[in-house]
């Protein structure tokens, strides 16, 4: 199975792979302008990258991603991942030498709240995504934020393969990524979001703290898709980080 993923900007200028947030698509990124060439990709069972069948751990997901690169014959890459696609990121780093910087967005090595996640699981079994899409929707947003763009993310959750978002909800839930921090030199820079309910600025905190070759920034007016809702301040953030050489 290769991800379905699309490759714009400048050809001579460095790699910059999107990892997205469980639940959504290449379209988390639609805002960002970036002097990059961005590799956008679907999970598997999200938009327009086919399901894979069976469970999934963090490892899987990085997989995928490790085979995108090989097809692409991209031998290293800047990497940014939102939420699960952070969780994707720190494992290439940590585990291969295919990311030269990281940047880690609203995201976290554990879960230490289990419970939330085994009620979302429970939902889904019993009533499909429309169960929990509000529930899981409100978390990623601050009351401010559009209603269509709300509106256009619920309707994508929506279409997402149910056995492969419940593998990788349970993916998530089991993940510790804690013994993987002390392997990551790349470059960090570590951003949260203080309105993220879904990964407090603590869990963030935590991060930055265990990576000594790391920087930390907290948005302001954003919840847990803070690229959504402050793709400005982050692009600069970004920018600054990954055109820093």
């Amino acid at each position: 199975m290769l991800a379905h993923h699309t490759l714009t900007g400048p050809e001579d200028a460095p790699v910059l792979v999107l990892g997205n947030a469980l639940g959504t698509t290449t379209e988390l990124w639609r805002d960002f302008s970036l002097p990059f060439r961005l590799l956008r990709f679907d999970h598997r069972g999200h938009g327009l990258t086919p399901a894979v069948p069976g469970p999934c751990a963090i490892e899987d997901l990085a997989r995928d991603v490790l085979e995108l690169l090989d097809h692409l014959e991209l031998r290293q890459v800047y990497y940014c991942g939102v939420s699960l696609g952070g969780m994707v990121g720190m494992w290439l780093a940590a585990h291969t030498d295919r990311v030269a910087k990281l940047a880690l967005v609203c995201t976290t090595a554990h879960v230490p709240d289990k419970a939330r996640l085994d009620d979302r699981i429970t939902r889904l079994r019993a009533g499909g995504m429309a169960a929990v899409a509000d529930r899981v929707v409100e978390r990623w947003f601050t009351p401010l934020c559009p209603p269509d763009v709300v509106a256009a993310f619920r309707a994508d959750l929506l279409k997402i393969d149910l056995p492969t978002y419940l593998a990788c909800v349970e993916g998530v839930r089991d993940m510790d990524l804690r013994p993987d921090l002390a392997k990551i030199d790349a470059p960090t820079v570590v951003i949260a979001a203080a309105q993220d309910h879904a990964t407090p600025t603590e869990l963030v905190r935590q991060i930055h703290d265990e990576l000594p070759d790391s920087e930390l920034y907290v948005v302001g007016d954003a919840a847990h898709l803070a690229v959504v809702e402050a793709p400005r301040t982050i692009s600069v953030i970004l920018d600054d980080h990954f055109g820093n050489d």
